[in-house]
C-alpha cells in the first residue's frame, strides 16, 4: 500500500555531507520555529566550541539567508565518525548541499564561499617497513 503525505506532514530535503572519516546525513524543510538537532540533542550542546557553532551557521547565515531572508528551518543531522571539527565541515557541507536543492540560485554564493566542494583529505595510511606514512627509519651505512 502506498502511503500519502497529509497536508500536515511536509516533504524534507535529504543529502549527505562528508569530511575525512565523518558522514553527515542532514534533512532540512520550512517550519515556523527555528529548530536545529544534531544526533538528538540541540545542536549548540552537541558542538561546544564557538568555532564549530560558526562553522555548522555559515551556509545558514551567509548562503541561504541572503536568497530566503526571515524564514526558519527544522534541521536534522545524523553524524558518524571521525572528531568533532570533522563532524562540524561534514555537517556544513550537508547543509549547504540541501539548500541548494531547496534553492537553486544560493548555488552560486554557496560555491564561492567553497563549502559545496568536498575537502578529501584525510589521513594516509602507514605502509610496512616505514615508522609512519612516509617517515621511513634511520639509515645507516654499517
Amino acid at each position: 500500500m502506498d502511503k500519502k503525505l497529509s497536508k500536515t506532514e511536509e516533504k524534507y530535503v535529504e543529502t549527505v555531507g562528508r569530511r575525512k572519516t565523518s558522514t553527515a546525513r542532514v534533512r532540512v524543510k520550512e517550519s515556523a520555529k527555528a529548530i536545529f538537532t544534531v544526533n538528538g540533542i540541540e545542536a549548540k550542546d552537541y558542538f561546544k566550541t564557538e568555532e564549530t557553532r560558526r562553522l555548522i551557521q555559515d551556509p545558514i547565515i551567509k548562503g541561504i539567508s541572503v536568497f530566503l531572508p526571515g524564514q526558519k528551518w527544522f534541521i536534522e543531522a545524523k553524524i558518524k565518525g571521525g572528531g568533532v571539527h570533522s563532524q562540524a565541515e561534514a555537517l556544513r557541507h550537508g547543509l549547504s548541499r540541501a539548500f541548494t536543492k531547496i534553492n537553486t540560485e544560493s548555488r552560486s554564493k554557496l560555491k564561492a564561499l567553497g563549502y559545496l566542494k568536498r575537502d578529501s583529505r584525510s589521513k594516509e595510511r602507514r605502509k610496512f617497513g616505514l615508522k609512519k606514512a612516509r617517515k621511513a627509519p634511520q639509515w645507516s651505512k654499517r
